[in-house]
């Protein structure tokens, strides 16, 4: 008796129920592979489970204790995307496990760590080509799509931090280089709130928007500004920022559109003044790593 290739293949029902499994043992694997002294939590004596215990992590992602064991159970349960994001901060993933996290949830990342398809070779070469003009690529939401060497020493350490916390937004907040560097640090978080809220409105209820702003409003002084609901537009002005290595720097920002919509935009900083020119130059030759003279 022959058998027929619809009676071998899996039925959409046993797929899924194999990737809720596989999404079961990948979660308990991550969890029990970190310690809590990573995260910042005390181990206790009586603690017998390797890693994380499950309500720790739930707490850590602020997800109720049982959601996250029915998720460890292969329960057949809805999961956003929102969830699976603080599940892959809580669970420090890099890259490639949280890209596995989402594809067993059946879900797409939303973050700027997934590839950005119009961050093309030839826009990467004229961020180099403009060496040592600070120079980024990003979104409506401030995420940090791509930079220059320079760019990626203006304000801090772009390289240290991981792809999904590359957001102008989140850093002016959370990030104590970012807020050092900035000279006028509340005006700046006032204008760049106004100037998303004013974004906002052509990505409603977008995962990728819901998404960031369930982590900014975590935050109080973001809090407070976007309740001021100001919206401004897009302009050129003169930024000043004190970076670590070179010290002050007057810069005028200018936003390039990659498109007919206000959408990606190649942001440069250029000099206003000879001395920051050649401080610059110098900031440029410490993010190729030459040393000083």
């Amino acid at each position: 008796m022959t058998t027929t290739a619809q009676e071998t293949s899996p039925q959409p029902a046993q797929g899924a129920e194999i990737r809720r499994h596989e999404l079961a043992a990948f979660l308990r694997s991550r969890r029990e592979r970190i310690t809590p002294e990573q995260v910042g939590l005390p181990r206790g004596a009586r603690r017998r489970t390797p890693g994380l215990r499950r309500e720790e992590v739930a707490q850590l992602s602020a997800v109720g204790v049982t959601w996250y064991t029915w998720l460890e159970q292969a329960r057949d349960i809805q999961v956003s995307v929102q969830v699976l994001d603080a599940l892959a901060r809580a669970l420090r993933l890099d890259a490639s496990e949280r890209a596995h996290l989402f594809q067993l949830a059946g879900a797409t990342d939303p973050s700027p760590a997934a590839t950005c398809p119009s961050v093309t070779p030839a826009l990467r070469e004229m961020l180099t080509r403009l060496e040592p003009v600070p120079a980024c690529i990003q979104n409506s939401r401030y995420d940090i799509l791509a930079y220059n060497r320079t760019y990626g020493r203006l304000l801090g350490d772009l390289d240290a931090l991981p792809p999904e916390d590359r957001n102008c937004m989140l850093l002016v907040h959370t990030d104590k280089d970012w807020q050092a560097a900035i000279v006028h640090l509340d005006e700046t978080r006032r204008l760049m709130a106004a100037r998303l809220r004013a974004a906002l409105a052509g990505h409603l209820g977008e995962p990728a928007w819901k998404l960031l702003l369930g982590r900014l409003e975590e935050i109080p002084e973001f809090r407070e500004n976007w309740q001021r609901y100001e919206v401004v537009g897009t302009r050129s002005k003169t930024k000043e920022f004190l970076n670590r290595h070179v010290g002050h720097l007057t810069l005028v920002h200018t936003d390039l559109w990659l498109g007919p919509q206000l959408g990606a935009r190649m942001v440069t900083y250029t000099p206003k003044n000879d001395e920051t020119r050649e401080r610059l130059e110098r900031l440029h030759r410490i993010a190729c790593g030459v040393p000083e003279r």
